[in-house]
């Protein structure tokens, strides 16, 4: 099951994950058992994003998934609080802007600047 459809189905509101007010009262209000299924679909979803969060998996190009198992089931409330942060981020819609310079007057480093003044 993804983390969102988890997250939703534990009363959190996935438009405020990034609240850290909104995810701390919700944790607290969690049972041990719905805590435990939390953090299994965090192993589940194993997302490189989350691994680096762990200090065990920081150095790691990608982490290791028995170190990030382990850090997951040890985790408190604070750290799980932090992933469910990144599940927000991760959840928002991206959107990248492609074009092309239709007259060719312009040069790649003016493009660059331009495309930065935004």
């Amino acid at each position: 099951m993804r983390i969102s459809e988890v997250l939703s189905r534990l009363g959190f509101n996935l438009k405020l994950l990034g609240s850290e007010r909104h995810v701390k009262e919700k944790l607290e209000t969690l049972t041990m058992k719905e805590l435990a299924a939390l953090k299994e679909a965090f192993i589940e979803n194993g997302h490189p994003r989350f691994m680096k969060e762990f200090e065990a998996c920081r150095r790691v190009t990608y982490g290791r998934k028995a170190d990030y198992v382990k850090t997951i089931k040890d985790a408190e409330l604070p750290k799980v609080a932090k992933l469910i942060k990144i599940v927000g981020v991760l959840l928002q819609t991206k959107v990248y802007l492609f074009w092309k310079n239709p007259l060719g007057l312009l040069d790649n480093k003016h493009i660059y600047h331009v495309a930065c003044s935004f």
